[in-house]
């Protein structure tokens, strides 16, 4: 076993060096995992999400590695709850997403790992633009009460099979959703999960994403 898995498997607290940042994160990759999700949150959220936390462990139960991480840095994070400047600038976080996707990649490459997103809210149109890169090696997109739409144009050049997973409750996502269904070119899902709102806080909802989220990578991540 390699230092840098040796590392991995004893402390998954990790910094991710980007050009214009140092991002935290925590990566956790079984040694015979059968693909990495990197996930993406939205604004106000962090890698300490206890929803994608949960989700999290449902994959990792999958077999699956995960790499969580803050899209900002503190400083920015603190910068943002004040002017909500950098929330909806999704080519900014799919830049992150990226960078931080290559950074993780670049070390691993001897497992020659398949890698998928996972987004939230914002998060989700960051990760569709991120997998809408040409060359991008991304297999499989999970949205989790997101705002795909404003992944715009790159809709349209997305080749990952990607699941948009919507709250029943969530109404004025709902069709947000749809919208960006109809433009997605690549194979696709949409499900909505009966009585969940925005959050899936209701008993049992979360669950229902994690195993659909699980399913869909385990299928397209090989």
């Amino acid at each position: 076993m390699t230092l840098w898995r040796q590392q991995i498997m004893a402390a998954n607290e990790i910094s991710i060096p980007l050009k214009d940042a140092t991002l935290s994160g925590e990566l956790i990759l079984p040694p015979d995992a059968a693909g990495l999700v990197v996930f993406a949150h939205g604004s106000g959220s962090s890698r300490h999400s206890p929803r994608n936390q949960s989700v999290a462990q449902t994959l990792r139960r999958a077999n699956l590695g995960t790499l969580l991480f803050d899209l900002l840095t503190g400083e920015e994070e603190r910068a943002e709850m004040e002017t909500r400047h950098l929330r909806f600038n999704i080519p900014f976080l799919a830049a992150r997403l990226a960078g931080a996707t290559r950074w993780v990649l670049e070390r691993t490459a001897g497992r020659r790992l398949s890698v998928g997103y996972f987004g939230s809210s914002t998060g989700a149109a960051a990760a569709l633009v991120a997998a809408a890169e040409p060359g991008t090696i991304i297999g499989a997109v999970v949205s989790r009460g997101g705002r795909p739409d404003l992944a715009g144009d790159a809709l349209t050049q997305v080749t990952a099979a990607t699941l948009l997973i919507v709250g029943g409750s969530d109404g004025p996502v709902i069709p947000l959703n749809q919208e960006a269904y109809g433009m997605l070119r690549c194979e696709k899902s949409l499900r909505i999960v009966p009585g969940a709102s925005h959050l899936f806080e209701e008993p049992g909802a979360l669950e229902q994403v994690s195993r659909m989220a699980a399913e869909w990578f385990a299928g397209h991540l090989r």
